[in-house]
């Protein structure tokens, strides 16, 4: 058994706080704003009722064996108050969040050898009434060392199917060419079907191809063909999914934009890759 606290509750905290609660043997605390009376993860084998101790101020909040930040990503300094008092005697640090700079964004805060990126697949959304909805299966990549050894032993027991790389720095980057396209949905207010347009489907395969570009630049292995696999799993996705930019914007929340499009334009300019369609894409998600 291990302790394991989560920092931050949203879709991908609920669908990993249900994940360790199917593990079954695991005591979890989950880390919020504002308290959290029950959570309950609607998933397509049943309902999981995550049984857990929350905390709403990091000066309650006890030692643990893992943290797992799964907060949006222009929140580090938020989440990363709470390391103090979870990570006392020294307890790692998971960070499921987008993009490829994991590492970069907690430097301040914890050591390296503290923090395991982690790349997550799954569809989920939070629910208005709070509980979390996890449509299909789970697939998280972390580096084969020991310590993301040790962090997908955690969910022994559970559905997700757990990938050790040798190779992060290509699992992050292919995971981001996935979601670059994502900021489509979110500026024409629209969900997935929108990309089964040929004209918004070629919009998205440039958007893909300047991340591919700048990916390999920075050392990831990616293939010529990527743009058009990425296009065939926007297709093959339910034509009312709706991913977690789009969902941000509907609700008037601030967009992970920074972490995606942003990303590729800042990596793009360090190597003196062009990004045009990246660029007009966060220009205009930050005006909106």
């Amino acid at each position: 058994m291990a302790r394991v606290a989560i920092v931050g509750v949203g879709a991908i905290g609920g669908a990993l706080a249900g994940l360790l609660q199917t593990a079954g043997r695991h005591e979890i605390t989950l880390c919020t704003r504002r308290p959290l009376n029950a959570l309950i993860v609607h998933t397509p084998v049943g309902d999981v009722q995550v049984n857990a101790q929350g905390v709403t101020d990091p000066a309650h909040a006890g030692a643990v064996d893992w943290v797992i930040v799964a907060t949006k990503t222009y929140d580090a300094e938020g989440a990363a108050a709470w390391f103090p008092a979870l990570c006392a005697t020294g307890a790692p640090v998971a960070i499921v969040q987008n993009g490829v700079e994991h590492r970069e964004r907690f430097a301040p805060y914890l050591s390296t050898g503290q923090l395991l990126p982690v790349v997550i697949d799954v569809p989920t959304e939070r629910q208005a009434d709070g509980s979390v909805r996890v449509r299909g299966a789970t697939l998280m990549k972390v580096e084969d060392i020991q310590l993301g050894r040790d962090f997908a032993a955690l969910f022994s027991g559970a559905t997700a199917k757990m990938m050790l790389v040798d190779d992060f720095t290509t699992a992050a980057w292919w995971k981001l060419c996935i979601n670059s396209v994502g900021a489509l949905n979110a500026l024409a207010l629209k969900p997935a079907g929108i990309l089964r347009e040929e004209a918004m489907s070629r919009v998205a395969m440039e958007m893909v191809a300047e991340c591919v570009a700048v990916g390999r630049a920075e050392g990831a292995h990616l293939e010529d063909n990527l743009p058009e696999q990425v296009m065939a799993m926007y297709h093959a996705q339910p034509a009312d999914s709706v991913n977690s930019l789009l969902a941000d914007r509907l609700a008037g929340r601030q967009m992970e934009s920074d972490a995606r499009n942003g990303a590729i334009v800042r990596k793009g300019e360090k190597h003196g890759i062009a990004t045009p369609m990246n660029r007009m894409t966060i220009a205009l998600l930050q005006a909106v």
